[in-house]
């Protein structure tokens, strides 16, 4: 079984691809045969050592796949051989609230990923997809859209007729502009790219912002709002974009806080006490919540945005591309 993985020290010259066994199918479990993986920019983070600096190694990365079931362990009732599915980015998460055990059973570190043939699973572990989908597009779903549906909806409670800022064009952020439009809500969308920002305009947000023209950009995000602040922000900057983006809500908003790509800077929390703004940590989302957000893309036709698809020999290319930060969307390696 072909796989990539990162073997005797972190770094992205240290990825390489290699033949593993196949993992032996136990009772209650599925072998999927995958597809597609999609990269994420915490898969490019675990690859360099900076996400967790004590992973074990060595680890085939990547958070998120899509494939065929085409194998069932004994006692297995509800997949089904031939079955199409998308991989649950933390095994177990089920429902209810997130708790520190289900870090210990994230895939792509610290369990192996989907960046590999095939993968065993709990038959709990996968999810039917959207039919309308193609693998390469169920394949985006697990982190990016779900970390998106739970800030918009499992934790945001978002409600139709408001008002969401997304931060950049990534794949969480382009999906929260699609999720948000489906559900009534109006999106106000940041870059520093202008054909990026018009690309978001054609795909429904009602304004954009360029944060580098506007080093103040939550004064003019306002202003795009009729002075008004929005009800929630998609937060994947981090420390280096929260102080804007809590200048950019309004009294008792939201603050999804989800990434860290901005960097570090200093932050003033005195808005968030006066202002009584609400900062929701959202650290992608349980089975029951994909489950609620498929039926949605389903019905609304949704479909992800899928910058490039890269050929399986050439993940490292995939891994270049994701960390050049040219790419609107998704970057999807097929694997078959």
């Amino acid at each position: 079984m072909r796989a990539w993985e990162v073997a005797d020290s972190f770094g992205l010259e240290q990825l390489r691809q290699v033949d593993r066994a196949p993992a032996p199918l136990g009772p209650g479990q599925v072998r999927v045969r995958l597809h597609a993986a999609s990269l994420n920019y915490r898969d490019l983070l675990m690859v360099r050592g900076r996400y967790n600096p004590r992973q074990p190694l060595p680890l085939v990365p990547c958070s998120d796949g899509a494939g065929e079931i085409v194998e069932v362990g004994e006692g297995v009732g509800e997949r089904s051989v031939g079955e199409r599915v998308a991989t649950c980015f933390t095994q177990g998460w089920l429902a209810g609230p997130h708790r520190s055990a289900h870090f210990k059973r994230t895939l792509g570190g610290p369990l192996d990923g989907t960046l590999q043939e095939e993968l065993v699973l709990d038959e709990q572990g996968v999810i039917p997809v959207p039919r309308h989908l193609s693998m390469e597009e169920a394949a985006c779903l697990p982190c990016a859209a779900l970390t998106a549906w739970s800030a918009l909806v499992t934790l945001g409670e978002v409600q139709a007729g408001q008002t969401v800022l997304v931060l950049g064009t990534g794949g969480v952020s382009l999906f929260a502009l699609q999720l948000a439009r489906v559900l009534g809500c109006e999106v106000i969308l940041t870059s520093s790219s202008a054909e990026k920002r018009a690309r978001a305009e054609a795909m429904g947000a009602k304004g954009t912002v360029d944060y580098t023209a506007e080093p103040r950009w939550g004064k003019a995000v306002r202003a795009l709002n009729g002075g008004e602040g929005v009800d929630l922000v998609v937060e994947v900057g981090g420390q280096g974009t929260l102080a804007q983006s809590l200048a950019a809500v309004r009294e008792s908003g939201t603050v999804a806080l989800i990434g860290v790509l901005a960097g570090g800077g200093e932050v003033d929390l005195t808005p968030v006490l006066m202002r009584q703004i609400r900062v929701q940590g959202v650290f992608t989302g349980h089975r029951a919540g994909f489950k609620a957000m498929n039926r949605v893309i389903e019905h609304a036709g949704l479909r992800p945005v899928v910058d490039r698809v890269f050929p399986f020999d050439q993940a490292l290319e995939a891994f270049q591309h994701l960390s050049s930060g040219r790419h609107f969307g998704k970057v999807v390696v097929r694997l078959v």
